[in-house]
């Protein structure tokens, strides 16, 4: 036992139930059951998006939920947990604050995204069993699950108060509770499951077709083998602010051919006005316009963070324009070596 209190001393998020799971020689993996099986991290509780993302992407990993994005990815960067699944782009919200900033935080170990993968949002209106919709006064929910059911709350339950803290799941658990001060939270169908709750109302997002974009994140290594159908994230920083930075940024990627799939601008939390560019660009970081083009921001920009190249969960394929395959980086190099 004293050995499982060493490891609830090093690591505190991973204390349960460490009677079943015992720490490998290697970080990030567990032995469960003689078998070997590697401990991933996700922006928990049970039952929210994140975990139905996690399940999707390694169903057979061990896994241990976080509070906080950026718990999840401290664990990654401690060695805790393999690797950790966080939510990154949603269609309805746009990108992820808190993901975004930590996955390149400053003067912080370097993380890499090894793949991503899809889930439509859908919500449902959970209440105690017996609770009809019209004696719901209070409800709870994560803020991002509000914003999402603004205009079917404004129109079904316009005298509501609707709170806004932790998680969907977090939510579902509170409201399961008889003596909770809440009638209603607004989560996935799977937490609404899990905590015995029903349905007052199903699939009230406003946006039916809604999607989140989760990532799993782990320390740098081995690159995922370009498919033909890949993504590249990564972040540049400004060498200055000055008239057309952006555009030098831009043309980098624009004279090589390279799509970009998602542009978001980022406080470099430095000074007021400061601000950094997280880009998911189309390619893989083996593609010779894709390794051009960061060849090229490299030389322009005060500094590139690269956090990885992986498969499109949506599995689309680039539009390669004349002049940017592979084929013809590699006839222009044998021409230009001949001149020399």
């Amino acid at each position: 036992m004293a050995f499982f209190r060493i490891l609830e001393t090093l690591y505190p998020p991973l204390t349960a139930p460490l009677g079943e799971l015992v720490m490998n020689g290697r970080a990030g993996e567990w032995l469960r059951n003689g078998m070997l099986f590697p401990m991933l991290g996700y922006f928990g509780p049970e039952g929210t998006f994140t975990h139905q993302a996690l399940l999707a992407l390694r169903p057979d990993a061990s896994a241990r939920p976080y509070s906080s994005v950026a718990a999840a990815l401290l664990a990654v960067r401690a060695g805790a947990v393999e690797a950790a699944v966080v939510p990154i782009e949603n269609s309805v919200e746009g990108g992820v604050s808190a993901t975004l900033d930590y996955l390149s935080a400053p003067d912080e170990p370097p993380l890499s995204i090894q793949a991503e993968v899809l889930v439509n949002v859908n919500f449902d209106l959970a209440v105690r069993p017996g609770t009809a919709l019209s004696e719901v006064n209070t409800v709870i929910t994560h803020p991002h699950a509000a914003a999402q059911c603004r205009g079917w709350l404004a129109k079904h339950l316009p005298e509501a108060t609707i709170v806004e803290r932790g998680s969907t799941a977090a939510a579902a658990k509170d409201v399961s509770d008889p003596t909770s001060a809440f009638d209603a939270a607004i989560c996935a169908p799977v937490a609404r499951e899990l905590y015995h709750l029903v349905a007052a109302a199903s699939d009230i997002n406003d946006n039916t077709g809604a999607v989140t974009r989760f990532v799993l994140v782990g320390r740098p290594g081995n690159i995922p083998a370009p498919t033909g159908a890949d993504k590249t994230t990564f972040v540049a920083y400004m060498r200055d602010n000055h008239s057309g930075a952006l555009l030098e940024i831009l043309q980098q990627l624009a004279v090589r051919g390279v799509n970009l799939t998602r542009i978001e601008s980022r406080p470099t939390k430095t000074t007021l006005g400061s601000y950094c560019f997280s880009i998911d660009a189309e390619g893989h970081l083996a593609d010779a316009r894709v390794a051009g083009a960061l060849q090229g921001l490299k030389r322009i920009c005060a500094d590139v963070v690269f956090l990885g190249s992986y498969p499109r969960a949506d599995k689309l394929s680039p539009l390669i324009v004349h002049g940017s395959s592979d084929a013809e980086y590699a006839t222009s190099k044998v021409w230009l070596d001949a001149l020399r």
